[in-house]
């Protein structure tokens, strides 16, 4: 019995002993777990981090990542040669930051599928046709907002600078891109065609400049018509690459969306046409930087647009500087034939036209201070107020030659 009490007294001390030890181990798992979960998670952070950097600056990634399927150089996004080279590795100098500032590249974020895998499917399908002398800084983040908002194919007529080499190859790879260069070939077929012998188009014909552009814009578009009905498009637009559709109102940001809720019996939609204001005079990239507006007096309420005209127009001679009639989508169909620049028309009816109560053409005009004193090296007329009016048919377009013609830039500053 003694022996008995012993040993139980020798191990009762022993129990929480053991229990006591087996809850310090645990603690100091957690407290341990606790220490290297967030020193993994941030050395995990650090290697991602690191290896982004990597990534982002390997410039053959980058362009390989956006350049769209069908280009020719599919390592590099069309036109984006030179900025690429720009940007490959070389021996550090001291004019490399300078030389990447100065790379024109375009402003908007280039996807690498540039059909967005969508033209077999969805209806309606939509193109744009438009007369262009325009870079590729220019030409491509239109092209690419339009078809982001739906526009499936582009019929581009070409000249200047969007026909050189370095342009036009870049512009045939992309698909869903129709180039059309104004050759002897085009002239000739388009002197045969069914408008040039038309009264209301004769009137415009052998003046120089705008009325020059007017007639090409229009014979550029007959040819269009036929291109856009034997490519199965339900509409058709005219836009110049300084306009960006702007398609509210509908259920979602969408042009596409904008067409199929028209009614059936609709031949023509009119987009009012917003007009850019001048807000600095550094403006570089119209698409991203200009956001001030007019809008259309079709979208204003009478007594304000009439009863703040004078303050509005701040001594011009309009309320918009350039045109005000806005712009018109067509539905292709039978007897379809250009109205001008802006409007289309049918030879056997007279189409049945809704105006769009919120959606709008954004027209970036004068946006850049080099859009004023380019003026100076265009058309063949002399800077005086009769002679202009061969060349220009816009009261702006005739001041604006005048004064880049016969003053300087500080004059031209002030004066805008």
């Amino acid at each position: 019995m003694p022996n008995h009490h012993h040993h139980h007294h020798l191990h009762a001390p022993l129990r929480p002993s053991s229990s006591s030890s087996s809850n310090q181990s645990f603690s100091s798992k957690l407290i341990l777990l606790l220490t290297l979960l967030p020193l993994s998670l941030a050395a995990l952070a650090f290697v991602l981090q690191w290896k982004g950097d990597r990534v982002l600056a390997d410039p053959a990634t980058i362009t390989a990542r956006w350049a769209p399927q069908g280009s020719h150089n599919h390592e590099i996004f069309p036109g984006m040669e030179s900025s690429a080279s720009i940007l490959s590795p070389k021996p550090h100098h001291s004019s490399d930051c300078f030389s990447l500032a100065r790379s024109g590249s375009p402003s908007f974020p280039y996807l690498r599928d540039w059909k967005f895998d969508f033209e077999a499917n969805l209806r309606p399908k939509i193109c744009i046709t438009t007369s262009t002398s325009a870079g590729l800084d220019q030409i491509l983040p239109w092209m690419f907002y339009h078809k982001v908002i739906g526009v499936t194919t582009f019929f581009l007529f070409v000249e200047g600078k969007a026909a050189s080499p370095s342009v036009s190859k870049v512009l045939e790879s992309i698909p869903g891109v129709k180039v059309i260069f104004r050759t002897r070939e085009l002239e000739e077929q388009q002197a045969r065609s069914r408008i040039w012998n038309e009264t209301w188009l004769s009137s415009f014909f052998y003046k120089p400049c705008n009325y020059e552009l007017f007639v090409k814009q229009s014979l550029n578009m007959e040819m269009a018509i036929v291109m856009a009905r034997d490519a199965g498009m339900d509409w058709i637009l005219h836009l110049d690459t300084d306009e960006l559709i702007h398609p509210a109102g509908s259920s979602e940001y969408s042009l596409r969306q904008l067409l199929l809720d028209v009614p059936g019996n609709v031949d023509m939609v009119i987009f009012p046409n917003y007009e850019s204001g001048v807000e600095r005079d550094d403006i570089k990239d119209p698409f991203s930087e200009v956001s001030l507006f007019k809008k259309n007096y079709d979208h204003l309420p009478k007594d304000s647009y009439f009863g703040m005209y004078k303050e509005s127009t701040r001594g011009n001679p309009n309320y918009f500087l350039t045109y005000g009639n806005g712009k018109s989508v067509a539905r292709i169909q039978d007897h379809l034939r250009p109205n001008g620049a802006h409007r289309w028309h049918n030879y056997m009816k007279t189409p049945n036209e809704v105006k769009l109560e919120e959606a709008a053409v954004l027209h970036y005009t004068y946006a850049k201070f080099s859009d004023l004193t380019s003026r100076r090296d265009r058309c063949g007329c002399k800077p005086t107020k009769e002679d202009v009016k061969r060349c220009f048919m816009l009261e702006f377009d005739r001041a604006a030659f005048i004064i880049a013609s016969t003053t300087t830039d500080e004059e031209m500053l002030n004066w805008s």
